[in-house]
């Protein structure tokens, strides 16, 4: 007996297709990234001390290249410090409106240590995908510096050595932060249709105002960056500032 059949349309799936990757890091790639020099420090650098820095930036692929970044003590008492940006770069890749990007990081365990990835162009754009700091071992910062707005968000998967995955989704309303899966902060504030940015990664050293700086003990801190890609969702996926699924919090707690 034939079985019957329906002649409503199929179900329609319940997720986007994912967005297509427009940047895949490649640390050691000179067309994808510049090193050692940035216009978010005065002159391009190499230090920035009015931030409460102690980095002294090199172009070495030591500090780097390899997707370590690594700041190592200096004799005059600042650092040698790695930093990447796409800012200046042959291939000039920008983060733009609606993009998403996504990275997996190992935190640093020293204290003094001050990972970032971020935007920067013009002297503004300033997006802060993260900032971490291991004398709040279990806290990472998110900050909006464009249209303002931030969010401290602490996790018991957050502390010195750990890796965690992270999310930020570009939004024309919201900027929008992931940890692990879980959307933890919303900014309901965004960065408007034009934004677009270079996007930096580096690891700086705190000077002590704000955090303190390194043991005496110390000579060496670490932290890598295992993946980084950059999403461009089509015009048919989430729109601009919204989510692609449910959240459950927005503090780090489930």
């Amino acid at each position: 007996m034939d079985e019957p059949t329906s002649a409503a349309p199929l179900p329609a799936p319940r997720d986007p297709p994912p967005p297509d990757a427009v940047f895949t890091a490649d640390f050691a790639s000179t067309a994808q990234w510049v090193a050692g020099r940035s216009s978010a420090y005065p002159g391009g650098g190499p230090v920035n001390p009015g931030d409460d820095k102690l980095d002294y930036l090199v172009a070495d692929a030591d500090h780097s290249r390899s997707g370590v970044f690594r700041a190592t003590r200096r004799a005059d008492g600042l650092w040698d410090t790695g930093l990447l940006t796409t800012e200046g770069s042959e291939q000039g890749f920008t983060l733009r409106t609606g993009d998403v990007l996504e990275t997996r990081v190992r935190l640093p365990e020293e204290t003094g240590a001050w990972p970032a990835v971020w935007t920067w162009r013009d002297g503004d754009q300033e997006i802060d995908v993260f900032e971490y700091h291991p004398d709040n071992p279990d806290l990472l910062e998110f900050t909006n510096h464009v249209r303002g707005g931030n969010r401290y968000v602490r996790d018991d998967a957050v502390r010195p050595g750990a890796w965690v995955d992270l999310r930020t989704d570009f939004g024309r309303r919201s900027v929008v932060w992931w940890l692990n899966g879980t959307r933890v902060f919303t900014d309901r504030r965004g960065v408007g249709r034009g934004w677009h940015a270079c996007l930096i990664v580096n690891l700086s050293v705190c000077a002590g105002r704000y955090h303190p700086p390194p043991d005496p003990a110390t000579d060496e801190m670490t932290f890598e960056v295992g993946s980084l890609v950059v999403r461009r969702p089509s015009a048919d996926g989430p729109s601009s500032g919204q989510a692609a699924v449910p959240s459950r919090s927005e503090d780090g707690h489930t």
